[in-house]
């Protein structure tokens, strides 16, 4: 997935972003060597959900601001880094040098209550969410046939092989309204 046309694997905005969004919703390593994902998950986790690229949507409104919360992100990683006395070293964005038990209690203190940054933590949280739970950057069919990891893990079926979703069994046990006589074939009223 290409998130931006400049974006390298070892661009600092870039991989910070990935182990925020690794925090968020933990998936497994893509790759020996991963830094950015801890893989302290088995599945894939909010990175390979597409997180970044639903944060890179213009549509979400934190596009503009997400090379500063990246940066804000890293201070916050290197000050808890000092508090902590862990080493971070200059190889790696601070955040993502925090081993993932870290990563998280340091999320967890920038979305808390009271802290003076909580929006913009919370809403970049909402949208990694998003990214796995939902899908929100992607047409359902396109991320179904792409067997997009948060869809499959929350058991979504496959669509019929026309591309649209039937269910045979409706979900109040029975069907809770006829279908308009002028519905046409495709489902859409006239």
């Amino acid at each position: 997935m290409v998130v931006r046309p400049d974006a390298q694997d070892d661009d600092p905005t870039t991989m910070t972003l990935e182990a925020f969004a690794d925090t968020i919703v933990p998936g497994a390593k893509r790759r020996p060597g991963d830094t950015a994902v801890a893989g302290v998950s088995g599945s894939d986790g909010a990175v390979a959900a597409g997180a970044l690229e639903l944060l890179y949507t213009p549509a979400t409104g934190v596009t503009a601001g997400l090379a500063d919360a990246s940066r804000a992100l890293n201070e916050h990683a290197l000050a808890y880094a000092s508090e902590h006395g862990l080493a971070t070293g200059e190889a790696m964005p601070s955040f993502v040098a925090l081993p993932y038990a870290y990563r998280r209690d340091l999320v967890h203190r920038l979305t808390t209550p009271g802290h003076p940054e909580k929006d913009i933590w919370v809403s970049l949280a909402l949208f990694c969410n998003m990214a796995f739970d939902s899908a929100a950057h992607l047409p359902t069919a396109d991320a179904m046939a792409a067997r997009h990891p948060g869809l499959r893990a929350m058991g979504l079926a496959d669509p019929d092989e026309d591309g649209l979703w039937r269910f045979p069994e409706h979900t109040y046990g029975r069907e809770l309204a006829d279908v308009h006589p002028d519905t046409t074939p495709s489902g859409s009223p006239t």
